[in-house]
């Protein structure tokens, strides 16, 4: 237990909570192993053949910190030969792939971090839906061109140790790798140069978080955030060694620096899930615990379950079970991330912003959500419905009400783009949900239409206004007399 007394500052209180379950340093790690470790002797042998047969590549790897450091090709992608990708090239035995592993050789508290976060595990938590929609709506090929490039793929060798096109090249956020390891830090900080300034600009998130299920792309740039970001980046201080907000640089927040940043004493992360209470992206949100196992892996919870005890083993979405070490409560993720608000706003100001968020969301859940999936839950039940999904017009319907326009709006909220809460969010699932999702669910539901759907809306409270036909407004272009 932290024990911290009532005198003690806030924010120390606020700090501490965080530290105790995630224990990672406030400064970015030094590279601790010895230098003896890289600098491979055929390093130069690799530089160069590939100045003359790729010479953009061996260009990208001239300007980067590690040819500055003295780490060649040979010290990433060495291999053993009893590696599952191992191959042998001009004599040498190489691996294709840079894992993550093999970055944390060198990068050991990164990895550390990255391991369970929702990016590591962005491949496994949907592996089992993915032909659901991506083969039978689309077809087996979509899924290499679009969801495996951001979610990542199940990388797969050959018999003859080269990698199968049909799961490579992939440098998506989970990937997992011929090695087990899962992601990919390339993802981000691109191959071979490993910009830090990269990273940390919102155009290597939205190359992934653009569109209908993660709008962040769009909702940041017509935030005021992203309205600060644009006029401002020439003061970002983007390349700069380390990166703290409201010490390094006040111009503008990106996407790093809320879920990822150090700002103040709050140290920098690699799990950029860490901060976030709500899951956005599910047909209910749900407030989230972070649990942390005893092997560095993480896995988020639903907060209205009851919170796992330390000891307890837990099955993770990959299958393998990990013991509990601590378990972080929603309140902590709220206080770590409106720690890096504090650095701009005052504390009345992000405390409100965060009542307001929340809202939202709740709004979204109780009116919308959680209606809409009892409505199906009890057309599945009643066998009105096939279990195939998108076979039926209303399964469409349900999913871009909460996959496309509920992210929308909870998302618009959370990054405060009114547009994005209303027009292209709220507005959208209610003129759904009231003139698709609910004749489409009465004309499956038949007969069964006032138990299964008008019952449910009556129980909710929130859809009292269908039943007062004579509220006459202007807003349809009909004065209130004229309307009558």
């Amino acid at each position: 237990m932290c024990a911290i007394p009532v005198s003690i500052p806030i924010r120390f209180v606020l700090l501490c909570a965080l530290t105790l379950s995630i224990a990672v340093p406030a400064a970015a790690d030094k590279v601790k192993l010895d230098p003896s470790n890289w600098g491979h002797e055929a390093g130069s042998a690799c530089v160069s053949c590939h100045t003359k047969a790729s010479s953009g590549l061996a260009q990208q790897w001239q300007d980067s910190a590690h040819a500055a450091a003295g780490v060649n090709c040979m010290d990433c992608h060495r291999a053993e030969r009893s590696d599952v990708d191992a191959i042998e090239h001009e004599g040498q035995v190489i691996a294709t792939i840079v894992s993550p592993k093999d970055c944390g050789r060198c990068h050991t508290k990164e990895l550390e971090e990255q391991q369970g976060s929702v990016h590591a595990e962005a491949y496994s938590i949907i592996e089992d839906r993915l032909p659901a929609l991506a083969h039978n709506v689309g077809g087996a090929a979509m899924q290499a061109a679009s969801c495996d490039q951001c979610h990542g793929s199940r990388v797969k060798v050959r018999g003859d140790g080269t990698l199968d096109p049909a799961t490579w090249p992939n440098s998506g956020i989970g990937r997992i790798n011929p090695d087990g390891s899962k992601g990919s830090c390339s993802s981000c900080h691109g191959r071979h140069r490993f910009s830090k300034a990269q990273a940390r600009a919102p155009e290597a998130c939205v190359r992934c978080h653009s569109g209908p299920d993660s709008p962040d792309k769009e909702v940041f740039e017509a935030s005021k955030h992203g309205m600060v970001y644009v006029a401002h980046r020439d003061e970002m201080n983007l390349d700069a060694a380390e990166w703290v907000a409201g010490r390094d640089y006040t111009a503008a927040p990106t996407c790093v620096t809320c879920h990822m940043g150090a700002a103040g004493k709050l140290p920098s992360t690699h799990d950029v899930g860490l901060r976030n209470v709500w899951s956005l992206n599910t047909p209910v949100s749900k407030r989230q615990f972070l649990v942390i196992f005893e092997d560095g892996h993480k896995m988020e919870l639903p907060a209205d379950e009851p919170a796992p005890r330390r000891g307890t083993e837990l099955t993770r979405a990959d299958g393998t079970v990990g013991t509990v070490k601590a378990v972080a409560t929603p309140e902590r993720r709220r206080q770590a991330m409106s720690l890096v608000c504090l650095e701009c706003h005052g504390k009345g100001f992000t405390e409100s912003f965060m009542r307001q968020f929340d809202a939202v969301v709740e709004l979204y859940n109780t009116k919308f959500g959680e209606p809409a999936r009892a409505i199906m839950a009890g057309l599945y039940e009643r066998g009105l419905l096939t279990p195939t999904a998108f076979d039926e017009p209303i399964e469409f319907t349900y999913w871009e009400l909460w996959h496309d326009e509920g992210a929308r709006a909870r998302h618009g909220a959370s990054m405060m783009s009114p547009n994005h809460a209303w027009w292209e969010g709220m507005y959208l699932v209610g003129r759904n949900f009231y003139a698709r999702f609910l004749p489409e669910a009465r004309a499956a539901a038949g007969e069964h239409a006032d138990e299964l759907v008008d019952a449910v809306l009556r129980a909710n409270g929130q859809h009292e206004w269908l039943d007062q036909p004579g509220q006459a407004s202007a807003i349809l272009g009909f004065a209130p007399q004229e309307a009558e």
